[in-house]
């Protein structure tokens, strides 16, 4: 279940600055435990599919913990464990996927620039934009400098 919440009201000073630095405009707090996301085995199978956002992605971790897995640049696998009190932000058009820990729980804000929208572009999606600008701005520039 996601709750709404307004970042104006952020108490944190550090996240009020995240939100002031990045122009946050709205979020939701959302909790992924089998008690509390409704159809949550089909949730955490959609998640874990390997994917795309056309905007990027940023969670807080308030509490649990799970798993962000993301490509390098080789294409291979790197896992990364959150858990509270970290701060996560994916930029727009990298292949990730998430899944929680053994805990089976993760409490997280999602933050958004505008109205929220959150749709996943399965692999493969070389062609869309937000694919197209990842390769440019990561992984072609690094291509350059090692030539």
């Amino acid at each position: 279940m996601s709750v709404p919440w307004d970042p104006k009201d952020a108490v944190d000073p550090k996240l009020a600055q995240i939100r002031n630095d990045r122009g946050y405009s709205y979020a939701d707090i959302i909790t992924v435990h089998p008690e509390k996301l409704p159809a949550y085995d089909d949730k955490v199978k959609a998640f874990f599919e390997e994917h795309i956002h056309d905007a990027e992605e940023i969670r807080y971790i308030l509490g649990g913990s799970g798993f962000f897995d993301v490509r390098n640049k080789k294409d291979e696998w790197v896992r990364i464990h959150i858990k509270a009190g970290d701060l996560m932000t994916l930029p727009e058009g990298i292949y990730h996927r998430f899944t929680v820990d053994e805990e089976d729980c993760i409490h997280a804000m999602r933050l958004f620039v505008g109205q929220p929208v959150w749709t996943p572009f399965n692999r493969p999606c070389e062609e869309h934009e937000s694919r197209k600008k990842y390769v440019e701005e990561f992984l072609l520039d690094e291509k350059k400098t090692e030539e």
